[in-house]
């Protein structure tokens, strides 16, 4: 499962460009076109990075990034400002209101890419790691395999992209509709209950005798991978 990438851009040929050649390097790219629609966009739905164009049609770009530093669920949201601004005085502004790096049009696809690498291997190593472990769970991304305390678990497709996208994110809760979003994707409608079915599943392949359920169902909120299951197995 690659990063998830938001690209907000007005100008639909370079829209375009970022997103092929984003998804040629394995990332899962969304793009908007307007500020204001990346903000409702991003209230329902937070993506690894954001790449966002100074100029936009019903919110700047400046506004936005300063928005989304006041809250808390995007505070430490990585942010690459694409603007036409060359000079040092707008840059300073760009980067003082919360952006992470910026890049001048035009530029370099090649280097835009090779930055949108480094941030995220700074923001979040583990989805850039070729092994995730949480407690006695592993699972390797390059031989597509999972074990438990040693123990070789066979996951279904579903399955193994589930456990993937907790482990991803240990600790956090997420709804039907965010797992439904993030892992079966946008584009596909499909009941939330069946997130449950799958859910079950996975519990089921992952727990044996008296093993700790490593799944935390949330009331009213939806699953998490218990932050509580990595301290229990460290104790």
């Amino acid at each position: 499962m690659g990063a998830r990438i938001m690209v907000v851009e007005d100008e639909e040929a370079l829209t375009e460009l970022l997103r092929y050649n984003l998804e040629g390097d394995g990332y899962d790219v969304e793009t908007v076109m307007r500020g204001d629609d990346a903000d409702t966009r991003l209230k329902e739905h937070i993506p690894d990075l954001i790449v966002l164009d100074w100029m936009l049609p019903g919110l700047s770009g400046i506004e936005l990034c300063r928005r989304l530093r006041t809250r808390s669920e995007t505070k430490q949201l990585p942010i690459i400002m694409l603007t036409a601004r060359g000079e040092e005085s707008e840059r300073v502004r760009g980067l003082a209101t919360g952006a992470d790096d910026y890049i001048v049009k035009p530029f370099s696809v090649p280097e835009l890419l090779a930055r949108v690498k480094g941030l995220l291997r700074r923001a979040s190593p583990e989805r850039l790691a070729t092994v995730l472990a949480y407690g006695d769970i592993e699972l390797d991304r390059d031989k597509r395999r999972v074990a438990r305390s040693g123990r070789p678990i066979d996951l279904g497709p579903t399955e193994y992209r589930l456990l993937e996208f907790f482990l991803e994110h240990p600790g956090r809760v997420f709804s039907r509709e965010q797992l439904l979003d993030s892992v079966w994707g946008r584009d596909i409608y499909i009941d939330e209950r069946t997130v449950d079915v799958h859910i079950g599943r996975l519990r089921k392949l992952l727990n044996l005798g008296r093993e700790q359920d490593p799944i935390r169902t949330v009331r009213g909120a939806g699953y998490a991978l218990d932050d509580r299951f990595a301290k229990a197995e460290q104790t």
